[in-house]
C-alpha cells in the first residue's frame, strides 16, 4: 500500500506543477527581446534599453560657436557609458554650450538603481532653471536616453561645463545616431 500511496502522491504533485506552470503569465515580446544596447556604468550595471537613434537635441540649447570639434568631424571616444565605446570611432553632430550632469536615478519602471548615468544637460532637468545645479540635488528627469529615465527622480553626482557633444557612432555593429552625450574631455581627435 505504500508504494501505491507514493506513486499516486508524486503522480499528483507532478499534475499540480504542470497545471501551474500552464497558468503563469505569458512574457511579452518586449521582455524577450534583447535590448538595443546596455548601458555601462563604473558599477557596471547593464541590460537598460539604449535607443539606436538618440532624436535631436532639446529645444532652447545654445550651440557652442567654434567648438574644437566642429560639426562632421571624425573623433575618437575615450568614454566608456557603455560597452564598445571607449576608442570608437564617432562623427559629431552637434556641440552645445551648457551644464553638464551626472547623475544616480531609480527608473521609473523599476529595476536596479543607476549610479553615475554620464550624462543629462541643463535642459534635460524639469524646471532646472539657468544657474549650474550644486552636487546633492534633486531633481526629476525629462530625458529618454534610456527606458525609465524620463520622469525619474535623480540626484545630481557630479557636473561640468565642458562643451558636450552629440555623436553618430556603431558600437559593437549597432550604428547609434545623436547618442547624447559626450563631454569634449571624452573625445580625441581621429588621426
Amino acid at each position: 500500500m505504500n508504494g501505491r500511496l507514493g506513486r499516486t502522491m508524486t503522480l499528483g504533485v507532478l499534475v499540480t506543477a504542470t497545471l501551474m506552470s500552464g497558468c503563469s503569465a505569458p512574457v511579452s515580446e518586449e521582455a524577450q527581446a534583447p535590448p538595443s544596447e546596455s548601458h555601462r556604468d563604473p558599477d557596471d550595471h547593464e541590460g537598460h534599453d539604449h535607443p539606436a537613434d538618440g532624436g535631436p537635441a532639446p529645444e532652447g540649447m545654445t550651440e557652442r560657436d567654434e567648438p574644437r570639434y566642429p560639426v562632421g568631424a571624425e573623433v575618437i571616444l575615450t568614454a566608456d557609458h557603455m560597452a564598445g565605446m571607449d576608442g570608437a570611432t564617432a562623427t559629431i553632430v552637434g556641440a552645445y554650450e551648457t551644464y553638464t550632469y551626472s547623475v544616480d536615478y531609480t527608473p521609473t519602471t523599476g529595476g536596479d538603481p543607476v549610479e553615475d548615468h554620464r550624462w543629462v544637460v541643463q535642459e534635460e532637468i524639469r524646471d532646472a532653471g539657468g544657474d549650474l545645479l550644486p552636487d546633492g540635488t534633486e531633481v526629476t528627469l525629462a530625458a529618454e536616453h534610456m527606458t525609465g529615465m524620463d520622469g525619474a527622480t535623480a540626484t545630481i553626482a557630479s557636473s561640468t561645463g565642458e562643451t558636450v557633444y552629440i555623436v553618430d557612432l556603431e558600437v559593437d555593429g549597432m550604428t547609434m545616431t545623436n547618442h547624447k552625450w559626450v563631454v569634449e574631455s571624452e573625445i580625441e581627435p581621429a588621426s
